[in-house]
């Protein structure tokens, strides 16, 4: 355990980012899942709102820096992908 009074905040600064980071990225698989599930139903409607929403939810992810902006376009273009075959 840290002595100095700064490491000690930056330990909790560190916890607490990690925290909502978890729960960034977790967010991120369930909505992904709700959208495989949509294309594995056949729906088209609910799978183009349920792409919508994973979307954006990977955009604000990549703003926050949770997930690289490079792989929220990846993941997006791949989603997309499947949704148009």
């Amino acid at each position: 355990m840290a002595n100095i009074k700064s490491q000690i905040k930056r330990n909790r600064q560190n916890e607490a980012a990690r925290q909502r980071n978890r729960a960034v990225r977790s967010a991120l698989k369930t909505k992904t899942k709700q959208f495989e599930q949509a294309i594995e139903s056949g729906d088209t409607d609910s799978a183009a709102e349920a792409l919508s929403a994973v979307t954006k939810a990977y955009d604000q992810a990549a703003a926050k820096g949770v997930v690289h902006r490079r792989k929220a376009a990846n993941k997006k273009s791949r989603l997309a992908k499947r949704l148009s075959t």
